[in-house]
C-alpha cells in the first residue's frame, strides 16, 4: 500500500500547491481574502502531504519495503539503522522529496509570519513559492516518482552507495537543501516587489535575516561536504574544483555578493537593479545546480544519481530566467539610482570592486565546469578543466576579496579623505607587513602563504581597531571593557555579526593556504613490522584482519604511528569490499591535530599479510577550517538577531 499511499500523497499534494500559487495570484488581481485563505490552507495542506510522504519513505526504510523500488535501490537487509535513515535522501527521488519537504516548510514558515503583514506583497509571494513548490512536486510525480513499485518484490535490496554510509550525509545534503530552498523566500519578495512596483528596501529589509541563514546554511553544507570529501574519499583533500561543489558554490558566491551590495541601497538608494539581478542569479544557480548534477550530463565523484530530470529542470530554469528578467526589464525605470557615486575612494566603490570580483569569480567557475559540455558542443569531445585552471584564476580574485574585506567596512561613505585612509589603515597594513616579514625572516618562502598572512592580519587589525575604538567610546558611558564589549555586540549586531563571520572566513582562508603549501605524501609498500618515515613522524606496519560487518567485509590494516614528541598510537585503516560495488571502498584512518593530521589510506596488500602499500599523508592546518566554521556560525547567529537599535 505504500506504493499507492505516497503516489497518491505526492499528487495530492501538486494539485493543492497549483491551486494555492494560482488562488493567491486571484486574490491579489481582485482582492477577494477568502481566495488568499484558500491559498493558505491549501499550502498547509501541501506541507502536510509531504510530510506524510517522507514519513511513509522513512516507514518503508526501517522496515525492508522492498515493494517500493527507491527503497530496494537504496538499502538492503544489512544496511544499519541509522543509514536507512539517511538513505532516504541517498539518490534523486529522495533528495527531491527533501527538497520539496524543506520549501513547503519555508512556504509554512512565511504564511504564518506574513499573513498578517506585508498585505500587498504576501499574496504573491505565496504565489510564487508555491509555484515553485508545484513544479518540485510534478518532478516528483511524473519523471523522478519515489514511490514507483517494484515488482515481482526482491527477498533483499542492492544497498545503499558505500560512500553515503556516513555520519556526514545525515548532515551536509539537509544543511546544502536548507541553504538552497531558503534563497527561494528573498527571490519571492523581489518578484513580489516587481510585479506591485514597490522596488526600494522594503524587500530587501523584509528578507535580510532570510538571506543570511540560507546563506549560513548553504556555507555549512560547503564546509560539511568538504570534511565528509576529507574523511571519507581518501584522496586527502577537501576540495577538489568537482562539478558538483561548484555547483553549490556558484549560488554562495552571488548570495555573498548579493549580502554586500544590499548595505549600498540600504545607505545610498543605488544598486537596486544589480540586487535584483543578484538575488535572481542566485535563485537560478541552485536551479541550475540541481539541472547540472542530477541530469548525468556531467560526470562527478559526488553525483550519486542521475536520471531523466534534466529537461524538466532545464524548461524550469529557463522558465524563471526569462520571467524574471523580462519583469525586471518592464520596471527598469523605477530601479534607477537616487544617489551618484561620488568617488571611487568610498565604502560604495569598495563593495562594488567586492561584487565584481565575486561575480567574476561566479563566471569562472561556472566556465569551468560547463568546459566540457562546451568542448563536446565544438570539437565532439569532452574535455574538463581540473584544479590548475580554477587555482590560476580564483586565487588572485580571492586574495583581493580579503583585502577588500578589510577595507570595506572601514572606508568612509561618499568619498574617503586620506586622514581617513591614515587613521583607519596605517596601523593594519603595518602589522600586515609585519606579519609577513615575520614569516620570511622564520624561512616561509611560499608566496602564497606570506599574502594570505598578511593579509589575513591586515583585515584582522581593521577588526580590532573598530572594535576598539567603539568599546572604548561605550566604556564613556560607565561600563567595564566587558559590559561595554557585549553592549556593543549586542547593539550593532549586524556589523559585528558580520566581523565574526569575516574573521570566520580568515581562519578558513589560513587553512587553505596552509594545507596547500605545507601538507606532505608520501606512497610506500612495506613488509611487516617495517617502518616508514615522512615529516618526523614513523609509521610502522603490524599486519592485517579481516572482519565481517552487518553488510559488508573489511580487511584493516594496523599501523604504529611515533613521532618522537609523544607515545606511539594506533591508527587503523581498511577497505571494505560491498556485495553490490566492484571495487572495494577505502576507509581511511587519522589523527587531527590543530597544527597537522596524520592520515593513512590502506592500498594493495598481500592476502597473507606480509605487506601492504600505504598512503601517508600529514595535512597541515586543515583543522583550521572546520574551526573557522564553527566561528562563522557565531557570527551568523549574532547577525540575525533582532537589531536592538531598530524595531524588528
Amino acid at each position: 500500500m505504500i506504493p499507492e499511499l505516497g503516489y497518491g500523497a505526492t499528487v495530492a499534494a501538486f494539485v493543492l500547491a497549483l491551486w494555492g500559487a494560482v488562488a493567491a495570484v486571484a486574490s491579489a488581481r481582485t482582492g477577494r481574502a477568502a481566495l488568499l485563505r484558500s491559498g493558505e490552507r491549501a499550502a498547509v495542506g501541501a506541507w502536510a502531504l509531504v510530510t506524510a510522504c517522507i514519513a511513509l519513505m522513512l516507514y518503508a526504510f526501517l522496515t525492508f519495503d522492498f515493494s517500493v523500488q527507491y527503497v530496494a535501490v537504496n538499502t538492503n537487509r544489512g544496511t544499519p539503522f541509522y543509514y536507512r535513515i539517511t538513505a532516504l535522501w541517498g539518490a534523486l527521488e529522495g533528495s527531491i522529496v527533501l527538497w520539496s519537504w524543506m520549501l513547503s516548510i519555508y512556504t509554512l514558515i512565511v504564511v504564518v509570519q506574513y499573513r498578517r503583514r506585508q498585505p500587498e506583497l504576501y499574496p504573491w509571494v505565496l504565489s510564487v513559492m508555491l509555484g515553485i513548490l508545484a513544479f518540485f512536486l510534478l518532478v516528483m510525480t511524473i519523471p523522478a516518482p519515489p514511490f514507483e513499485r517494484l515488482t515481482p518484490i526482491p527477498a533483499d535490496g542492492r544497498g545503499l552507495n558505500p560512500l553515503l554510509q556516513d555520519s556526514g550525509m545525515i548532515t551536509h545534503p539537509v544543511a546544502l537543501y536548507l541553504g538552497f530552498t531558503g534563497f527561494t523566500v528573498p527571490f519571492a519578495f523581489a518578484m513580489a516587489a516587481l510585479i506591485v512596483g514597490r522596488t526600494g528596501e522594503e524587500w530587501i529589509t523584509i528578507t535580510r535575516r532570510w538571506t543570511i541563514i540560507a546563506w549560513y546554511f548553504l556555507s555549512l553544507g560547503l564546509l560539511i561536504g568538504g570534511w565528509w570529501s576529507y574523511h571519507v574519499l581518501g584522496w586527502g583533500g577537501y576540495w577538489a574544483w568537482d562539478p558538483v561543489e561548484n555547483a553549490a558554490f556558484m549560488p554562495f558566491l552571488t548570495a555573498t555578493a548579493f549580502l554586500h551590495s544590499v548595505m549600498v541601497q540600504e545607505r545610498r538608494r543605488m544598486l537596486k537593479l544589480w540586487n535584483l539581478s543578484l538575488i535572481i542569479l542566485t535563485f537560478g544557480l541552485t536551479i541550475f545546480g540541481t539541472f547540472l548534477t542530477r541530469s548525468g550530463i556531467i560526470g562527478s565523484v559526488h553525483s550519486f544519481t542521475q536520471g531523466s530530470i534534466g529537461v524538466f529542470f532545464l524548461a524550469f530554469l529557463a522558465l524563471v530566467l526569462l520571467g524574471s528578467f523580462s519583469l525586471l526589464a518592464s520596471r527598469v525605470e523605477r530601479l534607477r539610482a537616487e544617489g551618484v557615486l561620488d568617488s571611487v575612494v568610498s565604502r560604495e566603490s569598495t563593495f562594488l570592486l567586492n561584487n565584481l570580483f565575486l561575480v567574476a569569480a561566479t563566471f569562472t567557475v561556472f566556465f569551468g565546469t560547463v568546459f566540457p559540455l562546451l568542448s563536446e558542443a565544438v570539437r565532439g569531445v569532452k574535455i574538463s578543466v581540473g584544479a590548475p585552471f580554477f587555482n590560476l584564476v580564483n586565487i588572485p580574485v580571492f586574495l583581493a576579496l580579503l583585502f577588500l574585506m578589510g577595507v570595506g567596512p572601514l572606508i568612509a561613505w561618499r568619498r574617503a579623505s586620506a586622514k581617513n585612509l591614515k587613521r583607519n589603515f596605517l596601523k593594519p597594513v603595518v602589522a600586515g607587513l609585519v606579519a609577513a616579514a615575520a614569516l620570511r625572516a622564520l624561512g616561509v618562502a611560499n608566496g602564497l602563504v606570506l599574502t594570505t598572512m598578511a593579509l589575513v592580519v591586515f583585515v584582522a587589525g581593521t577588526i580590532a581597531l573598530d572594535l576598539f575604538r567603539a568599546v572604548r567610546a561605550r566604556r564613556r558611558s560607565g561600563d567595564d571593557w566587558g559590559a561595554a564589549t557585549w553592549g556593543l555586540l549586542l547593539r550593532q549586531n549586524r556589523r559585528y555579526g558580520g566581523f565574526i563571520v569575516h574573521l570566520g572566513i580568515l581562519v578558513i582562508a589560513l587553512g587553505v593556504a596552509g594545507s596547500q603549501a605545507w601538507s606532505v605524501q608520501k606512497e610506500v609498500t612495506l613488509d611487516k613490522g617495517q617502518s616508514t618515515e615522512l615529516a618526523g613522524y614513523h609509521v610502522r606496519f603490524d599486519g592485517l584482519s579481516a572482519s565481517e560487518e552487518s553488510n559488508h567485509g573489511k580487511v584493516t590494516g594496523a599501523f604504529t604511528v611515533t613521532n618522537g614528541r609523544a607515545g606511539g598510537h594506533m591508527l587503523y585503516p581498511a577497505k571494505k569490499f560491498y556485495p553490490q560495488e566492484q571495487s572495494p571502498i577505502a576507509a581511511v584512518d587519522y589523527q587531527l591535530g590543530w597544527i597537522e593530521d596524520i592520515y593513512l589510506v590502506l592500498g594493495d596488500f598481500a592476502p597473507d599479510g606480509s605487506h601492504a602499500t600505504v598512503k601517508l599523508q600529514v595535512n597541515r592546518m586543515v583543522s583550521w577550517l572546520w574551526l573557522g566554521g564553527l566561528v562563522l556560525t557565531l557570527g551568523a547567529a549574532l547577525a540575525i538577531l533582532p537589531d536592538a537599535r531598530r524595531p524588528a
